[in-house]
């Protein structure tokens, strides 16, 4: 045997035996060397081929860029395959952020010139259902309801609907009483209505580190809103029940959660549903003196203002909520819930700096505390699970509890 190095470095065993300078194939003649060329081709080599790598390297990066959504595919031209889902993730916290704060501010100006919290929460809701209904008509349904959904699946969505729209005008109520940075701190003991209505409602039952985790959450409250100077009973209670009401709609999302429809489509729906409530409720809280409001509204900012204040307050409430179920969709309910504290931080920061609120140190250490509290209950959460309560056994017979 004899030893003969292929193109590619390769050793290759070959046969001593000699090879006829000339054979035939058919009517073909064919040389020694192409023989021994066929030879080498047809052996393949025991390590493989630099030059094959990239090709595999492509297939991965075509396998990765097929799990991207449109947004995403989009994306991955400027900063790559694997950054595109951070990129679009940290976007949509971005713009949250930005037309959230946005939206108290504004929300907050309106209230000093037109108080009618049942009015302003109803335009909020009617923007969004315009904006939805123009963006469906132009084609782009994704943006939108995507898709019309069954009677069974109007069903699932209606209760926690219903629960978003009174829960969205019992906290602007909160928000033209008071100082927003006092809302927003009550608003930290949503975790605390969740924690009791889950229990109730699903028959979760709390870890003990969770319900300490509420301890300085409550603690804070109190410490803020007794220093809050602009503190009044209508205020507080109001953000209360939109804790109560909030509560419901996070307990009642889980048992109605569905997989057919995405975040936008469902908020899109939940638009129109909060429609259907808040304009009757409007006009009879405020029916008989709304007239009179827009008129004085006007006389003191002038038409232009008025209107164009209340069709931006409503885009910016709709589309920060928009990006907030977006966002829900993309991370872990835990990371949303960090989220969550972190906006609070900066709503309150810029409320209070935009309004040039005087903040006393008592209220100031309760908001502290009271942030710090949700951090932990966020934190505890994603550690200790809730227990849900097991079915009791079934009676002789193979009845189940309902049937007997």
């Amino acid at each position: 045997m004899a030893t003969l190095t292929s193109r590619v470095g390769v050793p290759v065993a070959v046969s001593r035996r000699p090879v006829a300078p000339v054979a035939l194939l058919g009517s073909l003649p064919i040389r020694s060397s192409q023989v021994l060329g066929s030879r080498l081709s047809a052996v393949k080599p025991v390590v493989p081929l630099r030059s094959r790598q990239p090709v595999a390297i492509k297939a991965q990066s075509a396998d990765a860029a097929k799990e991207l959504d449109p947004f995403e595919t989009t994306v991955s031209k400027v900063v790559g395959v694997k950054l595109a889902p951070t990129v679009v993730t940290l976007t949509f916290i971005a713009f949250w952020y930005a037309l959230n704060i946005g939206f108290n501010l504004l929300n907050k100006t309106i209230f000093k010139y037109f108080p009618y919290p049942y009015t302003v929460s109803t335009v909020h809701v009617v923007v969004g259902l315009v904006y939805c209904v123009l963006v469906y008509a132009l084609g782009l349904k994704s943006w939108s309801f995507g898709r019309p959904v069954t009677k069974q699946e109007f069903k699932n969505i209606f209760g926690p609907a219903a629960m978003h729209a009174i829960g969205h005008v019992a906290a602007n109520i909160s928000f033209a009483a008071v100082a927003i940075s006092l809302t927003h701190t009550v608003k930290t003991l949503e975790p605390a209505f969740n924690v009791v209505l889950s229990q109730v409602v699903l028959g979760e039952s709390t870890p003990l580190p969770v319900l300490l985790s509420l301890v300085p959450i409550m603690f804070g409250v109190a410490l803020a809103s007794a220093g809050e100077l602009s503190f009044n009973w209508t205020g507080f209670l109001s953000a209360m029940a939109s804790n109560l009401t909030f509560g419901f709609r996070a307990v009642w999302s889980k048992k109605a959660m569905t997989k057919t429809l995405d975040g936008t489509a469902v908020y899109a729906y939940t638009t129109l549903i909060s429609v259907l409530i808040c304009v009757p409720w409007a006009l009879i809280a405020e029916g008989g003196t709304l007239v009179e409001g827009c008129k004085a509204a006007i006389a003191k900012v002038g038409a232009t203002r008025f209107y164009t204040d209340l069709f931006m307050v409503g885009m910016l409430y709709h589309l920060y909520n928009q990006f907030a179920f977006c966002t829900l969709e993309r991370v872990s309910p835990v990371s949303h819930g960090v989220c969550n504290v972190v906006k609070r931080v900066a709503i309150i920061g810029s409320s209070v700096i935009f309004f040039n609120q005087v903040l006393t140190t008592q209220a100031m250490v309760g908001t502290v505390i009271a942030l710090i509290g949700t951090w932990l209950y966020t934190e505890m959460s994603s550690k200790h699970k809730p227990h849900k309560k097991s079915p009791p056994p079934a009676p002789s017979g193979g009845a189940s509890p309902a049937a007997a």
